[in-house]
């Protein structure tokens, strides 16, 4: 009876810390609930990785910038989007990767009721500026996209808006995510999401530099519409917040930069490398192209040792190899075989390199086109400099070499050829190198440099100026995605049309 007691007395105790012995069935390997920092980590992780990837298959942008050119296959430097789900593929990263994840963090983060009030404003903030960013690449790329009706499990037919209304309430958003960010108090009010977020985990005061990320990523997105006449009065008022304080809430230096560190460790590497590295593929389908390349070489831009191999002839049979030169593969031709061009550099196929998704030299530019447009006061040159210089010093160029650089009469601010749109826009061109997006973006609005489409008998390209909706929105959406089309010009889906901010 002593021994029966006894082992009442333990089975009481091993499971009164239990509501039933269901609690014993749990299967160790089936993941739990997600975090909403998991989410956010996830969601700017791959909002990185898709403006950043080039891959033929989602992101194509680096060819239409005439950056990059291929080796072999030219259905991609010569705009052909159907061959592959190409623009599928960039919208599903961005509404499924990235602002789905997002909504469900900002769910979880709304509903708990234990967050410290500044922590969970500043989460909401950091939310809220990625998710601007996000609908503002969509935007920017496609024009009507499904937005307030977007994201809804109950509704499989959203409707596509009007891109200038959504931009304009992106602008709104924004400055609701910016009012929200909170300094003032010690940690970890001033923390936000502290180790999930991957942009400036382990900064002093990580919410000070979202202050100037969310800023610049405003004064970005108010030029963008700067040739819409309806919007002068928005966008003023935009670049006068944006820059207030003599731009104190701006980014000010590289350090500021938005950028998102990749490790060398498979999925987390940079998908640059896993496109051109030996280490992640045996493909050699890239080369930098002769557009950017004889830019450079006109001018001896010392970037190029930060991005580009030399290349050497191979010199007759007893003779000394000539000197290195930096030769890129003809824009959309067959450039074959590769030993015959300079190819990308260690740096740039890194698979630890940084993506940015906005830096210093961007900010600067931005001034100087402000200045021009007489929406601050300034000097143009001064910013323009700046930005070059920002540009120059990331990529590890000594400052006598800046200084003779900007030096150039082709360079310098007074005396380079065009307009302000010509030479901010070829300067800018080159330095968002390796950012298809971004530099597509201020190709379209600036239309400097004069890229040239590739030559091919009896056909007539035009470089993209959006990309068309992805093909099974026809038969998902055919509806409301036929009604954006009928508002496009000619109303035909095609990448030849500009959109509402693209103005002749």
């Amino acid at each position: 009876m002593k021994k029966i007691s006894i082992i009442l007395l333990s089975i009481a105790l091993l499971t009164s810390c239990v509501d039933s012995l269901d609690d014993y069935n749990i299967d160790q390997k089936k993941a739990g609930a997600v975090t909403a920092e998991t989410l956010y980590s996830a969601a700017l992780k791959n909002l990185a990785d898709i403006v950043t990837t080039p891959s033929v298959n989602s992101n194509n942008l680096r060819l239409y910038v005439q950056h990059w050119t291929t080796t072999t296959y030219l259905d991609e430097p010569r705009y052909i989007m159907t061959s592959r789900t190409i623009p599928q593929a960039f919208w599903d990263a961005l509404y499924r990767d990235v602002l789905a994840d997002l909504k469900e963090a900002r769910r979880i983060i709304e509903a708990d009721q234990f967050i410290l009030p500044n922590v969970k404003n500043n989460q909401l903030a950091q939310i809220g500026i990625l998710e601007v960013y996000a609908w503002s690449v969509l935007v920017n790329s496609f024009g009507d996209i499904p937005y307030s009706e977007a994201l809804d499990i109950n509704n499989s037919l959203p409707e596509y808006e009007d891109a200038h209304t959504i931009y304009l309430n992106l602008l709104d958003r924004l400055d609701v995510a910016l009012g929200l960010l909170n300094t003032t108090q010690a940690a970890p009010y001033t923390i936000g999401f502290g180790g999930g977020d991957l942009l400036y985990n382990g900064k002093t005061n990580p919410i000070s530099f979202w202050i100037k990320f969310g800023n610049s990523l405003k004064l970005k997105l108010a030029m963008v519409i700067a040739d819409v006449p309806a919007d002068a009065a928005r966008v003023s008022k935009a670049v006068t917040e944006a820059t207030r304080n003599n731009g104190e809430f701006l980014m000010k230096a590289n350090a500021d930069n938005a950028r998102f560190p990749y490790i060398n460790d498979a999925p987390n590497n940079n998908p640059v490398a896993t496109n051109t590295n030996s280490l992640f593929t045996s493909r050699q389908d890239f080369l930098p192209s002769n557009t950017i390349i004889d830019q450079m070489n006109s001018t001896s831009d010392p970037r190029r040792s930060a991005w580009f191999t030399l290349w050497v002839a191979t010199p007759p049979e007893g003779q000394p190899a000539p000197p290195g030169i930096y030769k890129g593969g003809t824009y959309g031709q067959t450039n074959t075989p590769v030993t015959q061009f300079s190819r990308l550099s260690a740096r740039i196929i890194a698979p630890t390199a940084e993506a940015l998704l906005v830096d210093y030299s961007e900010v600067e530019f931005l001034l100087a086109e402000a200045v021009e447009r007489n929406l601050i006061t300034g000097d143009a040159a001064v910013h323009y400099n700046n930005a070059i210089t920002a540009s120059l010093s990331y990529w590890g160029v000594a400052s006598g070499d800046i200084t003779t650089f900007l030096a150039q009469p082709s360079v310098a601010y007074a005396t380079a050829a065009g307009d302000w749109k010509e030479k901010i826009g070829t300067q800018k061109w080159l330095a968002l190198f390796n950012r298809g997006y971004d530099a597509w973006v201020e190709w379209r609005r600036l239309d400097a440099p004069a890229l040239v489409p590739p030559t091919v008998p009896n056909q007539t390209y035009i470089i993209p100026k959006r990309l068309i909706y992805p093909v099974i929105e026809q038969q998902v959406n055919g509806a409301n995605r036929n009604a954006a089309v009928d508002k496009l010009e000619g109303g035909l889906d095609v990448a030849a049309v500009r959109l509402f901010w693209d103005v002749e």
